[in-house]
This record gives structure tokens, C-alpha cells and sequence, in this order.
């Protein structure tokens, strides 16, 4: 049996997923094209070839999936609205079978006992609107809040908090920076635009669902900056790798400002993407919840190369690395917590950790996954005790499932999925993460 962590009796347990990792049925129902789609066709784009275009299949066999979260005995599922189902296009038309489908999910997860926690954006982009700009396109914001309208509208009466957008950091410098993921475009510090269209979306998204009486929520990918050595230049490195990773999409949101990127050479209307009025708006509606996702800190030299303000480093003496080659520290998660506290003191709204896993090539006994979190757990209860206002914990992920360009060769799930059959088997730490919930909700009722 887990032990029982030291945290508040009201801390809510839960899971994530994402839409286009799991759902599959991409060319049903009226569903649109998803910049996924375009990009996983692209020879070489994605390991060996593999699409999303079946994932787990959780499209046809949602009910088998609710049905292992109420066995794991959450209080919580996050899990993401894809744009492209319920506007094909990005704007006008709604697909009401799109809608039919989350309003399924939603009653269903209800009837569980389980709250829904939506992502409205978790990387689909429609690829119409891509092929009109995408997130380089001001207007994409735009039809972000109205998409993020339709959606609030038909679920809002029964779910009551809502994230915007799921890691726009990994999203721009993946997608539109190096040119890994989707969309594919590789343009460097030109990408920067962006990064503000991103939270210009949120912010019309957040007075949206502010104006609803719904709870907004962003989930970022945070990490704490370790810098390789006291060297002035190295510290200089890692402050401005701090500035573009965790910052650029925090600060706007918390302080109603951009970081200082001048290291980067770029002034702070982001290559003229910020015109008057729009970090007001985009700092407007108060968070009531920050997204933490936590998997790495991150080691930081100063430059090799001119064209950015730092070199990335590996950290080989971490005691284990994920089978994504992710080093196993979860330390990092206690540090990045303090840090947060320490840089918005006054503006700081309350924690959840909205990911937090990793990869593991066992079938189905997974003891690296569970001392993964169980360790990680340790240290964000020790931030707790040290006065850090978490609320709740959603390990990444369910399913084994579509891990983006590294198709189906990284498995988080805490579910083994065989993708030929879609057969799921529990994992080990499934009955581990079922156990530890129900240690604490033993403790809860007392």
C-alpha cells in the first residue's frame, strides 16, 4: 500500500490526456483536418511514419476509458477539446456531432463521479486556419475566443473550470522555432509572434469564460534553469533561458508584462506582434488556478552558437533517465515551486500540477514509473508543507498513446494500450496510483 502523502484532505487526484493522442477518428463525424493530420503526412515528419489517425481509438471506446478512471477512483480529468471537431474550419460552422461527442464525455465522466477539467487548446490547430496564418495570424486569436464561446456555451453548465491552452511554449518553439512538431515551420526567433498571439488568445478566451462565471486556468511546461557552473556568462545564459521558457508566457498573464529578451536581441513588441492595450487585456482576467506541467530542469551554458543566448546541456549524472532520455530528477519540481513563489509573491494564484509522468518501455510491471511519482509526489508535499498552495496532481497520462513526432514509441500511460488490437491492460502503477487515492480519500472522510 503507498504511504499517504502530507497534503491538504481536499487535494484533488487526477489525469490528463489530449485530444488528438488518444481520440483517433480523424475523418469521422464531420471532423476537419488538424495541422497533425498535414504534418504526420510529411515523409520523416514523425518517427516511422505513424499518424494519429487511430490513437487509442478513444472516439469508439470512451465508455471502457471513463470506466478505468472511476476504477482509479479520480476526482479529476483533464483532458482536451479538439478545435478541428467542433469547427471544422477553424471558424463558422459548428459540427453538432463534434459538441455531441464532449457532451457525451462530459455527462458520462458526471455519472462517474469524476469532474471534467477541459484544455481548449492542446496543439490541433484546424489547418484552416493554419493555411490562413495560423498562430503568425492575429485573427487566429479571434477565432479562438469564439470557438472557446461555442464550447462554454453547450458545456459550461456542468463544468466549471476550464485551461486555455495546454504548454504554448513547447508549441511555439516545437512547431514554429525548430520545426519538430506541427505545424513545421522552423523560423527561429521569428516565431515570437507566436508566443503573444498565443496569449492574446487566452486573454479573449478568459474574459469569455470569466464573463460565463466559469474558472480559467493555463497549463504551462515549466522548468527550473540549472546553470552549468557560477561563471557570469553561464548565469547570464540561464537568466535568459528563464526569460524565454518560463517567463514569456507567465509574466504577461501574472505581471501584465513581457520578460526582458533583450539577450535575444528582440525588442518587446515581439517583432511588432504587441499593439497598445493587448497585455492589459491579456492580464485582465485574474487566473484562478496555474497549470504546472513538470517533467525536467533544464542545464544551461553560455553560448556555442551566435544565433541564441545559451547552449543546452544534458545532465548525465542524474540517478535514472526516462526512455525518452529525460533525466529523473524530481527535485527539479520542488525548486521550481519555490521559485514561482519567490518571483510573483503578490500575484501567484493557486497550483495544480497538470502533468507530471514519463516514459517506460515495461508492458505492464512499471517500477520505474512508480517510483517516478512516487518521488515526485514527496517533493511537491514537501512544498506544500513549506507553505505552497498546490490543490491537485494529474499525472500524465492515462493511455499509453500518440506521443506526437515520437508516434507510438514513448509510452506514458499508466495503461498499457497494444495499438493493433486497442486492447488496454492496467499497469502496475495503475493499481499503485488506484491504492495511493484511495489512502487519501480514506483520510478525507474521517
Amino acid at each position: 500500500m503507498p504511504d499517504r502523502y502530507d497534503l491538504p484532505a481536499d487535494f484533488r487526484w487526477g489525469v490528463s490526456t489530449a485530444a488528438h493522442q488518444i481520440e483517433g477518428a480523424v475523418d469521422e463525424d464531420g471532423r476537419g483536418p488538424s495541422v497533425w493530420d498535414t504534418f504526420a503526412a510529411r515523409p520523416g515528419a514523425v518517427r516511422d511514419g505513424h499518424t494519429g489517425a487511430v490513437a487509442c481509438d478513444h472516439y469508439h471506446r470512451w465508455p471502457e476509458d471513463i470506466a478505468l478512471l472511476q476504477g482509479l477512483g479520480v476526482d479529476g480529468y483533464r483532458f482536451s477539446v479538439a478545435w478541428p471537431r467542433v469547427q471544422p474550419t477553424g471558424a463558422g460552422l459548428v459540427n453538432p456531432a463534434g459538441l455531441a461527442f464532449y457532451d457525451r464525455l462530459v455527462d458520462a465522466l458526471l455519472a462517474a463521479g469524476i469532474t471534467p477539467l477541459p484544455t481548449l487548446f492542446h496543439w490541433d490547430l484546424p489547418q484552416a486556419l493554419e493555411d490562413a496564418g495560423g498562430w503568425l495570424n492575429r485573427d487566429t486569436a479571434y477565432r479562438f475566443a469564439e470557438y472557446t464561446a461555442i464550447v462554454a456555451d453547450r458545456l459550461g453548465d456542468r463544468v466549471p473550470a476550464w485551461i486555455t491552452l495546454n504548454e504554448p511554449f513547447v508549441h511555439m518553439v516545437y512547431g514554429h522555432a525548430l520545426g519538430i512538431h506541427a505545424p513545421g515551420r522552423a523560423l527561429m526567433l521569428d516565431a515570437l509572434p507566436a508566443a503573444h498571439h498565443q496569449l492574446l488568445a487566452h486573454g479573449l478566451a478568459a474574459t469569455v469564460l470569466h464573463e460565463g462565471g466559469l474558472d480559467v486556468m493555463i497549463a504551462n511546461n515549466l522548468t527550473p534553469v540549472w546553470p552549468a557552473s557560477t561563471d557570469p556568462a553561464d548565469l547570464a545564459a540561464a537568466q535568459a533561458y528563464d526569460a524565454l521558457h518560463n517567463r514569456l508566457f507567465t509574466d504577461p498573464i501574472l505581471l501584465g508584462r513581457y520578460p526582458d529578451l533583450t539577450a535575444f536581441g528582440v525588442a518587446p513588441d515581439l517583432h511588432g506582434a504587441v499593439r497598445p492595450g493587448d497585455l492589459d487585456l491579456i492580464a485582465a482576467t485574474p487566473l484562478t488556478g496555474l497549470g504546472v506541467n513538470y517533467y525536467n530542469p533544464t542545464r544551461i551554458a553560455a553560448p556555442t552558437d551566435p544565433a541564441l543566448p545559451f547552449t543546452l546541456l544534458d545532465i548525465p549524472e542524474a540517478p535514472a533517465h526516462t526512455a525518452f532520455g529525460w533525466p529523473v530528477l524530481p527535485e527539479g519540481l520542488h525548486e521550481l515551486l519555490l521559485h514561482l513563489r519567490d518571483i510573483y509573491p503578490d500575484t501567484l494564484p493557486p497550483i495544480t500540477i497538470t502533468e507530471n509522468g514519463c516514459s517506460t518501455p515495461e508492458p505492464t510491471d512499471d517500477p520505474a514509473r512508480i517510483s517516478y511519482l512516487a518521488t515526485h509526489l514527496d517533493a511537491l508535499a514537501t512544498a506544500v508543507t513549506e507553505g505552497i498552495d498546490v490543490r491537485g496532481y494529474y499525472t500524465w497520462t492515462l493511455l499509453d498513446n500518440y506521443e506526437w513526432a515520437e508516434g507510438y514509441h514513448q509510452r506514458f500511460g499508466l495503461v498499457h494500450v497494444d495499438f493493433t488490437t486497442q486492447r488496454r491492460t492496467p499497469r502496475a502503477s495503475y493499481a499503485w496510483y488506484r491504492d495511493l487515492i484511495a489512502v487519501h480519500r480514506n483520510c478525507r472522510v474521517r
